[in-house]
């Protein structure tokens, strides 16, 4: 293994997340940012749609790219299934954040052998509203979660840990292009984007094959690398164009799917 991965492990290890890891280029991230931006024109909003990558080609080939792949296996092994995708925007001028959570309490699934990337298109700084992390909150495991009724709360169900404290935590400030990995149990939050710019990230959650989905029947995802021994997911079809109109049928039955997992208690 090559030092820088094998750094980037040991801190992923340790502190639950990594951060500031060059992805692609600036010039490259303004490109996949005018690509989304196009689509928005074309479909309307596309902030929060699940199984995205099923419905452009631009996310399916960023998640996808071989040096993501590498840094992936770091943390989950060497068989990759490609779990979920969706840009997350937060508009600037507006009171959108999310509040203290962790992934994994509402995603159904059977093991922690997940890992999020999060890809900045746009600048994410302190006054756009970056992720904030706790470091090592991963080795808490699970923590009790309420439900709230926020608006402005970006989470599906608004889903809170409440009483944490922003002392201790750290700031994930992300350049465009640069990305953030983080671990399933590990606390995180964002402010509202006081910026007059838009924060724009790409959302990304991958699985080793035997994380089997609890909650429902039946679930989808894509296998990235290596090899799938357990069969358990039907299989997501990357867009081999975009905003074709049966894709597009397809990923609001996928984001209805979706969502009905994450609401089930």
């Amino acid at each position: 293994m090559d030092k820088r991965l094998a750094q980037i492990k040991a801190d992923y290890q340790q502190n639950g997340y990594v951060s500031g890891i060059r992805i692609i280029d600036e010039e490259q991230a303004a490109h996949h940012r005018q690509v989304l931006e196009s689509a928005e024109q074309k479909i309307g909003p596309i902030h929060y749609k699940p199984k995205i990558h099923t419905l452009m080609s631009s996310p399916y080939e960023l998640v996808t790219m071989p040096s993501v792949l590498d840094i992936v296996e770091q943390f989950i092994g060497p068989d990759i299934l490609l779990y979920n995708v969706t840009y997350i925007i937060k508009e600037p001028g507006t009171n959108s954040h999310v509040s203290w959570h962790q992934d994994l309490t509402y995603w159904g699934l059977s093991h922690d052998d997940q890992v999020s990337m999060w890809l900045a298109l746009s600048p994410a700084t302190e006054e756009s509203g970056c992720m904030r992390m706790v470091p090592g909150s991963h080795r808490h495991k699970a923590l009790p979660h309420k439900i709230t009724n926020d608006a402005d709360n970006v989470l599906f169900q608004g889903q809170t840990v409440e009483g944490v404290s922003d002392e201790g935590s750290v700031l994930c400030p992300l350049k465009p292009g640069e990305a953030s990995f983080h671990h399933g149990w590990t606390l995180h939050n964002s402010a509202p984007n006081t910026s007059n710019d838009r924060r724009i990230g790409l959302n990304v959650q991958y699985i080793a094959p035997h994380v089997k989905q609890l909650k429902q029947a039946t679930d989808s995802a894509i296998l990235v690398r290596g090899v799938d021994d357990y069969y358990y997911y039907d299989k997501d079809t990357p867009a081999s164009s975009d905003l074709d109109v049966d894709a597009l049928a397809k990923q609001q039955e996928l984001e209805a799917h979706y969502k009905s997992i994450a609401a089930t208690s």
